[in-house]
């Protein structure tokens, strides 16, 4: 008799035909590692409840495939496995899991994950290969990784295949479409566009009385947007502690989200990549090509480090201990002037109370790109270089969350059919117009003209304020566009090298050390953690994913 698959287990453990005992027994027996049947136990708990996040009807995703019947059914009896974070990030594929079903006749099976668990599983079934996931939501910093270890199924071919739902990888904005792709082809499909953009306050930024008071003191009207992160430490200065706030509350200048393991270390990246990357050194920032040693202690660096300790004295002392949410959330209630980070704000100022939300910000967040610099250091040359005009460097940085599939998938076709299916184009209009998922826009129809082919109305129907709608899509529009982009780091370990920065720049920002000794010190764990994986793999890792000689 042959011996049952994990998801024919996992199928008559949701059935009620086998105990969670015995499904255990028998998965243990298939290889499968006790995380991952951890993982499938969970999933069977979440399957027999509702979607964990239901999506009101009002902005919910049309409907897009076609219900099949009988020899019309491509994948009928499969099962799709789907490993998923369990974050806002999941709540489209429960959205369309019904839809799929049934325009294929296969069954998809969504695994829910934490976070930090979600890689290490992924990698251990395909270490394994196991096959226990036939697919996976990433970021982008896995994708080398995967890609090293010869895990994944490009997916080149069959984007054209006229089988499975249509979408365009030219639709992808070009600093979002590098992040799909490694050494010549594409791995991942279309799905979320992350990047950290800067927000402010535009009510404040325009008020006359305050702008005129703004220039006498610093000699210049307020910038609208600011160009310069030496406007925004005048101005982080000049707002923080004025009774501009809910009931005259005195307000911060700026906010973040700065305490260890809350991703503060992407802060910095964003931060300082106008002070390193310019026209003349598009890509050197990690690492040197040559060698692998670490360009994190360069001048450039230095000045941005010390710049970000600057500004963040005109915040609230707790930010230090922040995390993504605490720092959203006084934003959101209208406590400070300004903050920088990912898309979800724009989307979160939106949703006010009467939408079951928190916003006080709604019409009047203004969304920009991140400030540059008039000089940056040139690692290359060993020097720095003064600039005619602000020194703007677009980023993705963040998790761009985006569908991969397993080599040793069972079902890869019907898995890409799913993905394929999220990335058409009526499902990700939906998604990035919501917001609320936290797939962010970076594709040519979520923008309006003259950036793209999109309609603002589909965000004005989603409950956004017409005019922070645009402010905000023009600024992402030209972030993932702008011909510099930060280098965006994918070589096995890359997350390690980023807690290193990350633990290094709180003793940074929090006074513990130097800003010069914390990236001597980050210098340092970055040799450890390059030496532990290989100086020559990683190296060879290196040029491959940046694509040097």
């Amino acid at each position: 008799m042959t011996q049952p698959t994990v998801h024919e287990l996992y199928r008559a453990l949701i059935r009620g035909q086998l105990s969670r005992r015995q499904f255990i027994a028998k998965a243990t027996a298939l290889g499968i590692a006790a995380p991952s049947i951890g993982l499938f136990l969970k999933a069977a708990e979440v399957r027999a409840q509702e979607d964990p996040t239901p999506v009101p009807a009002d902005v919910a995703a049309p409907p897009v495939a076609t219900p099949c019947d009988g020899d019309g059914c491509l994948f009928a009896g499969q099962t799709v496995t789907f490993l998923m974070p369990n974050e806002t990030i999941q709540i489209p594929a429960f959205e369309v899991r019904d839809e799929f079903e049934a325009a294929t006749g296969a069954t998809l099976d969504i695994v829910l994950a934490a976070m930090n668990d979600t890689l290490p599983n992924l990698l251990q079934d395909m270490a394994n290969e196991t096959g226990a996931y036939d697919a996976s939501i990433i970021g982008a910093w896995w994708l080398g990784e995967l890609v090293e270890g010869d895990y994944l199924i490009p997916v080149d071919d069959w984007i054209t295949d006229e089988r499975f739902p249509q979408w365009s990888l030219d639709s992808v904005l070009p600093g979002l479409k590098n992040l799909m792709q490694y050494d010549g082809q594409t791995y991942a499909i279309a799905y979320d566009g992350d990047g950290q953009a800067f927000y402010y306050r535009r009510d404040l930024f325009t008020d006359p009385d305050i702008s005129a008071e703004f220039e006498a003191e610093y000699g210049y009207p307020i910038p609208d947007p600011p160009e310069l992160w030496d406007q925004v430490v005048d101005l982080a200065a000049f707002f923080n502690g004025r009774p501009l706030g809910p009931d005259g509350d005195p307000i911060s200048g700026i906010t973040m989200h700065l305490a260890v393991g809350q991703q503060a270390m992407f802060h910095f990246m964003s931060f300082s990549a106008p002070f390193v990357v310019g026209p003349d050194n598009t890509q050197l920032y990690w690492f040197d090509p040559e060698t692998m040693e670490p360009l994190i202690t360069s001048p450039g660096h230095v000045d941005a480090i010390n710049k970000l300790v600057e500004l963040a004295q005109y915040g609230p002392e707790a930010m230090m201990a922040w995390g993504l949410t605490e720092s959203w959330d006084y934003f959101l209630g209208g406590n400070a002037a300004m903050s920088y980070t990912w898309g979800d704000l724009g989307a979160l100022a939106q949703e006010t109370p009467e939408r079951g939300g928190k916003s006080q910000v709604k019409g009047v967040t203004k969304t920009a790109q991140i400030p540059g610099t008039m000089r940056y250091y040139n690692i290359a040359a060993g020097e720095y270089v003064d600039t005619e005009a602000p020194n703007i460097v677009g980023n993705t940085i963040g998790g761009s969350w985006a569908p991969v599939i397993s080599k040793f998938a069972g079902a890869p076709e019907a898995a890409y059919y799913l993905m394929a299916l999220m990335a058409t184009e009526p499902k990700s209009m939906a998604y990035a117009a919501r917001g609320f998922d936290g797939v962010d826009p970076g594709r040519t129809f979520h923008f309006p003209p003259p950036n793209g082919t999109g309609d603002i109305a589909a965000y004005v129907n989603a409950g956004w304020d017409e005019q922070d709608a645009l402010d905000y899509t023009d600024a992402y529009f030209k972030l993932f566009s702008n011909p510099l982009q930060f280098p965006y780091l994918r070589i096995p370990g890359t997350f390690e090298y980023w807690l290193a920065l990350d633990t290094h720049l709180s003793e940074a920002m929090t006074g513990q050390s130097s800003p010069e000794d914390a990236l001597s010190a980050t210098a340092s764990d970055f040799e450890e953690i390059t030496e532990r994986f290989g100086r020559d793999l990683q190296l060879e890792s290196y040029k491959r994913s940046f694509g040097f000689e």
